[in-house]
């Protein structure tokens, strides 16, 4: 291929198809698991998400995936055009219909180049759809006809291990927030599950409780609760107040410590004054959902979170702002006791479905739901060992944003070639 030269992505693939309309089931241990939207997410899969299909169903050729094969959300809007290469097939693969699988002709091009070039071009993909029932939609034409600037294939394959060693960087970022998020859910149930916490052996204990502590409401270890606000998009007289604003989807992510300021809106004085959100507060999902997903999701505030966004946030109005009372008990031991309780399935007592919309009983939950109180002694030097936890987890996380920022900037600089490989190369080390 001559330097520089443009193309057609059905010029360099061997094939574009889309995946099959599976029939799918609970469970089954033999045959193949069904990737779908759900699966692609920042250029990554998650096997997690996919699905058994009824093993008796005939599967098509071209639905099945391999490795180096890349995926596209095919529909949707605000997923279309997400992408990720397949680098590892543990198991039998196929995608359902919303997936387009783009087969590279690997003499001519390189997958990792192909697809990191995939995900430069979401804006433009987004661009293409169509769809007459209201439907985001991409078609395999749509995807074939999008041009690639195409280097000769070495430095495809110097500039996808550019871009890849940054995903390599992000994805231990990854395992280290996830790992400190597992050390304080097991310091949490060896403390207050298994009854282990400092100093035990020396406890008398009534009726399973240690002496001092006692079973509350667990409203009555909240100062202070209120939902979310939304504002306006426009600033005026009334909204004038600039705040971001955190929303039930954003919740995944902040919970490792990555802010998202998407959503930057104008409130008014009075509503923002009540709203806005200080270190220690606990965000509260308690409206929206889908019927895969429980209401409840949560996460506690950090002073490290705050810094991060530089300005005042709020949470969205389907979301309670909690303040735990710190006289009385460790925000960290309320933050970890949301999580268990949502994990658990225990968050679904208080939940209910109309209308297609899941909504929590956030009231009957603080009047009915109990929580095990420890004493003051105990709740203190359980803070003294999250504290440092919750903080590295936002570290991590804040220089998480700062590697995705930098790689998102080199992407199309290395595409274009305005911005030689070699000159990149010796800055990864320095991150």
């Amino acid at each position: 291929m001559n330097e520089g030269k443009e193309y057609k992505i059905v010029d360099i693939t061997i094939s574009i198809n889309r995946g099959f309309t599976p029939n799918y089931v609970e469970n089954e241990i033999d045959g193949y698991i069904v990737l779908n939207q759900k699966c692609i997410r920042d250029s990554q899969i998650n096997f997690q998400f996919g699905r058994f299909y009824n093993k008796n169903q005939k599967i098509k050729e071209s639905a099945k995936i391999k490795i180096g094969d890349i995926l596209i959300n095919s529909t949707g809007e605000g997923t279309l055009g997400r992408s990720a290469m397949v680098c590892s097939t543990k198991t039998n693969l196929a995608a359902d219909s919303h997936i387009t699988i783009l087969r590279v002709n690997e003499e001519l091009v390189s997958p990792a180049f192909i697809s990191k070039f995939i995900t430069l071009a979401q804006p433009i993909i987004e661009n293409f759809a169509g769809g007459s029932t209201g439907q985001t939609e991409l078609s395999r034409k749509d995807v074939g006809n999008l041009n690639v600037k195409i280097p000769p294939l070495p430095t495809q394959h110097r500039i996808a291990s550019i871009l890849s060693a940054y995903d390599d960087l992000i994805e231990n970022n990854n395992k280290s927030i996830s790992l400190l998020g597992q050390i304080a859910e097991q310091i949490y149930k060896e403390w207050f599950v298994r009854m282990r916490f400092p100093g035990y052996e020396n406890v008398e204990f009534e009726k399973g409780v240690p002496k001092g502590w006692e079973w509350k409401r667990i409203g009555d270890l909240f100062s202070y609760f209120i939902g979310g606000g939304w504002g306006v998009d426009d600033q005026n007289a009334e909204f004038s107040e600039p705040a971001y604003v955190i929303r039930g989807t954003d919740i995944p992510s902040i919970s490792k410590g990555i802010p998202n300021k998407e959503v930057l809106r104008y409130h008014k004085v009075s509503n923002l004054t009540s709203r806005e959100l200080k270190p220690f507060d606990i965000v509260f999902e308690v409206s929206g959902g889908s019927t895969n997903q429980w209401l409840g999701r949560n996460f506690m505030i950090t002073k490290e979170l705050l810094e991060s966004y530089n300005g005042k946030v709020i949470c969205a109005s389907f979301c309670k702002l909690i303040r735990p009372d710190n006289n009385l008990v460790s925000p960290y031991y309320v933050d970890q006791f949301l999580k268990l309780y949502y994990f658990t399935g225990l968050v679904s007592t208080f939940q209910v479905q109309s209308t297609g919309i899941s909504n929590y009983q956030f009231e009957s939950f603080t009047r009915y739901q109990t929580i095990l109180k420890p004493d003051i002694e105990t709740s203190e030097k359980f803070t003294k060992i999250m504290s440092p936890i919750y903080s590295e987890i936002n570290l991590l996380g804040r220089k998480q944003t700062t590697i995705k920022q930098t790689r998102d900037l080199l992407l199309p600089r290395l595409i274009s070639g305005k911005l030689r490989a070699r000159e990149v190369e010796k800055e990864i080390e320095r991150v």
